[in-house]
């Protein structure tokens, strides 16, 4: 079946960097929309970033704008998150999934769900003290 596995996460001090890594298989993965959506510790859903399949058109929450930049590598079928001047909010279990419509500006996202969202990971946790 469809699987993705995200990869990257570990403890950094405020103002470090993180790259997250989302490998994925048993899908045609440079057909598909990807997205990054985050989950802080007693939140809900937060959705982070998504790249269009060709990779050239990008989106970003207002929240991670100028710090995150979203890639990918579609011969590699992998999804990348680089994060700078990472802040103790962006603590979360971060998450890769395929987007099932074209690229949107932004992605509501209620409780676990976010809207056009499927093949979700199973996380890799980011968590950002000093």
């Amino acid at each position: 079946q469809v699987q993705v596995v995200e990869s990257g996460g570990g403890l950094v001090q405020p103002g470090g960097s993180l790259r997250l890594s989302c490998a994925a298989s048993r899908f045609t993965f440079s057909a598909y929309t990807m997205s990054w959506v985050r989950q802080a510790p007693g939140k809900g859903l937060e959705w982070v970033s998504a790249i269009n399949a060709g990779g050239f058109s990008t989106t970003y929450a207002d929240s991670v704008k100028g710090r995150f930049t979203i890639s990918r590598d579609n011969a590699k079928n992998t999804l990348y998150l680089e994060m700078n001047s990472l802040k103790p909010e962006d603590t979360a279990v971060y998450y890769c999934a395929a987007v099932t419509a074209p690229l949107k500006d932004s992605y509501y996202c209620s409780g676990y769900v976010c809207d056009d969202h499927d093949y979700r990971g199973q996380g890799t946790q980011v968590t950002v003290s000093s």
